[in-house]
């Protein structure tokens, strides 16, 4: 066994953001690194991820994920090699998924480590359109939203990681029309010219409920929200009757200080017989086995794209958190360690 590093750098969180983010809330810190004990395995992080909900995690809140403790080494999904293992089943050179993200080396429960395969795809896709993101969107859409052939879709946040694999699994499985919101001319554009959306739009050149309308003439019956606020109020004026909404994100209001007004149109939510239902990965583990096999073959047949957007070095991470919550990145950030 090769020898051990003496210490491996993480980032902590030393103070709770008020609004946005700024680098004084983050520090990164060095951490003596040692073998592992029995049950545990040590892993050389090659990449993690940052994502949306580590903003809510960041407050002192009770949650659905227990917010992060200051002065505490952050976490989130990773995926790395096996350096050191004391733990049945994991031998050194195995690559891993697991949740102990934001720092070089990880010190890290077998039980919690997921074996993944380099060979089937890189190690990153693994964080991504493999990964929790992919999940959530294949959740998201044909089980909480029960999306069925023919329906018409719309995404926000259609450019990033969830949002990209949202509106082309609706395609694949043969909705009527897909169409997603972005923020920027560059990102509707890929969306329209290689993932095949039919139509995009972006945001700020104009109301959403406008773009929306000349974007779906006829309604749509499925709206998956990743941004929330005028995005959600635009989509229950043109869910058709008996439409329904994947609650996945509302990340227009994550970094707001006041109490954002919800829809002003919620009325609607009746007359239209709406549902509208949150989404957590966690609660559909269940679909995974189904989930690889099916998104695996659409991968392997080039039939589903997915980008990601690398940050190079652990000392990016904070930055690239910050980019992803402006939303600079399409597809999946993560940060290459």
């Amino acid at each position: 066994m090769s020898a051990l590093p003496a210490s491996s750098r993480e980032w902590h969180l030393v103070a709770r953001p008020h609004g946005w983010p700024v680098p004084a809330d983050f520090a990164l810190r060095e951490t003596p690194v040692a073998e592992p004990a029995e049950g545990r395995i040590l892993v050389r992080n090659k990449h993690f991820s940052v994502d949306p909900y580590m903003r809510g995690r960041m407050n002192d809140v009770k949650s659905y994920v227990p917010p992060f403790k200051l002065d505490h080494p952050m976490d989130g999904g990773a995926v790395g090699e096996v350096v050191a293992s004391n733990a049945e089943g994991f031998a050194v050179g195995d690559h891993v998924l697991h949740g102990l993200g934001w720092r070089e080396y990880a010190d890290v429960p077998a039980k919690h480590a997921t074996k993944v395969d380099p060979d089937l795809a890189p190690l990153s896709a693994y964080l991504g359109v493999l990964g929790m993101t992919g999940l959530t969107a294949y959740a998201g859409l044909f089980e909480v939203a029960s999306f069925k052939e023919g329906d018409a879709v719309f995404v926000s946040g259609a450019a990033g990681a969830v949002g990209s694999q949202v509106g082309q699994m609706a395609r694949l499985r043969g909705a009527s029309r897909v169409i997603g919101s972005a923020g920027s001319d560059e990102k509707v554009k890929w969306l329209v010219e290689e993932l095949g959306f039919d139509a995009a739009f972006n945001y700020k050149n104009g109301p959403v409920k406008d773009q929306l309308r000349e974007a779906a003439p006829d309604g749509i019956d499925v709206y998956f929200d990743n941004v929330g606020g005028d995005h959600l109020e635009a989509a229950i004026s043109s869910l058709k009757v008996h439409g329904r909404a994947t609650i996945c994100g509302m990340i227009a209001q994550y970094n707001d200080t006041e109490p954002t007004p919800g829809p002003r149109n919620m009325a609607q939510i009746i007359g239209k017989r709406l549902r509208l239902q949150g989404v957590l990965v966690g609660d559909h583990y269940d679909l995974q086995e189904q989930f690889v096999r099916e998104v695996g073959g659409w991968l392997a047949a080039g039939e589903l794209k997915h980008r990601e957007t690398f940050a190079e070095g652990i000392e990016t991470g904070v930055d690239a958190f910050l980019g992803m919550l402006r939303g600079d990145n399409t597809g999946k950030m993560i940060v290459t360690v």
